[in-house]
């Protein structure tokens, strides 16, 4: 029985209405249109009151009213739908898409599924001559509007991944008397393989950036995953807690092949007293306030990678004066700079505009051609 209500909710719950154009889907239209030799495609969704496309080719908009249209029929009848001229057929001979604009004659559809099973829209091609339709070419349809129904599908679980990694970046930077504390992440694309975290630690403030090998769904799990082994058991020294994460990649991910480069701080604010761990990263400095640089790198390597075998996880310590700045990247960030002088390009972003300066034109430099990977960058500076 055809339920409006749970397939109008089954829609929504898709959140793809009104969103930009996608080049996967708009690649099977127009593969669709070359193969069925057809003028007009639609990749249409069935709104309240409106079909919105999603993709469309030679229909001249995103919109068309839902009412008579050849696609809420499809949608109700929930099967595949030929209409091989139309102006002979009774059920559509008087339909003001047949008998105005745009004069249709031939239509052919196959409904796309909402994961619950409920049609919500149509793979359709159209045109404003007369055609035939093999029981191939129906297969072909069916294979193709699966196709889509795929891909619109993955884009809503994208979707929402992208809103759950959002939603557990800090929502505020500590605030720390005496210190500027800033922090932001930009991916390459809907999900990040980087993420960075602050957590405080009694008297002290936990600072995180790594970055899992690799872009997109798989490296976003592995370092959700590792920004919740670390929030675990705030008791742990910086360490244990660091050899802990080596250990759930290594039994729990080893058949992933999934490696995390990270930078584990923590920071003493009444002394400025830094303790790092460098898992492979090495992308983690202090810039001292006279202008020079000391890296915080050692020969570990990434988490998840040959426990047992490595050096131990041991902290080194570090101090920042008045002035210094602490500061870690992921490496999608030397993309972005001055490729002849990147430490001098950070240095005079970072003197010019201060820590949350310095993190905004990073990521506003992510929109740069150059940006291949994700750019995450974090900087605490000390003020008094």
């Amino acid at each position: 029985m055809f339920d409006e209500r749970r397939r109008q909710a089954a829609l929504e719950e898709l959140g793809i209405l009104d969103t930009p154009p996608d080049e996967r889907v708009d690649r099977v239209a127009r593969l669709a249109k070359e193969m069925f030799g057809v003028p007009m495609v639609s990749v249409s969704l069935i709104d309240r009151d409106r079909q919105w496309r999603k993709s469309q080719i030679g229909l001249g908009g995103n919109e068309a009213p839902r009412q008579d249209s050849f696609c809420d029929y499809t949608v109700s009848q929930d099967r595949t739908v030929v209409v091989e001229d139309a102006s002979t057929t009774d059920l559509f001979a008087e339909n003001p898409f047949v008998t105005g604009d745009p004069h249709l004659r031939f239509y052919a559809a196959h409904p796309l599924h909402a994961p619950g099973g409920e049609p919500v829209g149509t793979l359709c091609v159209l045109d404003t001559e007369p055609h035939t339709f093999t029981d191939a070419q129906q297969d072909l349809l069916r294979d193709l509007a699966f196709w889509v129904q795929t891909e619109l599908a993955q884009d809503a679980d994208i979707d929402h991944a992208a809103v759950v990694q959002r939603a557990l970046r800090p929502r505020v930077h500590p605030e720390v008397e005496g210190y500027t504390i800033a922090a932001g992440a930009a991916p390459r694309g809907m999900l990040a393989g980087d993420y960075y975290d602050f957590s405080r630690h009694g008297d002290a403030i936990r600072v995180t950036l790594a970055d899992a090998m690799g872009k997109g769904t798989g490296p976003a799990l592995v370092a959700a995953t590792v920004r919740a082994s670390l929030r675990t058991a705030p008791e742990r020294s910086l360490a244990d807690a660091v050899i802990e994460v080596d250990r759930l990649l290594e039994d729990d991910l080893a058949d992933t092949s999934m490696f995390v480069t990270a930078v584990v701080a923590e920071l003493r604010p009444e002394t400025g007293e830094l303790e790092v761990i460098d898992a492979g990263h090495s992308l983690a400095f202090i810039v001292r306030s006279d202008g020079s640089w000391t890296p915080l790198r050692s020969t570990n390597l990434p988490l998840g990678m040959g426990m047992g075998i490595a050096d131990p996880r041991v902290p080194m310590t570090a101090r920042l004066e008045v002035g210094d700045a602490f500061l870690c990247c992921s490496d999608g960030l030397l993309d972005v700079l001055d490729a002849d002088d990147p430490f001098g390009h950070v240095e005079r972003v970072l003197t010019a505009m201060g820590p949350d300066g310095a993190v905004r034109e990073a990521l506003r430099l992510a929109n740069d051609d150059r940006a291949t990977d994700d750019i995450t960058v974090v900087v605490v500076r000390r003020d008094a």
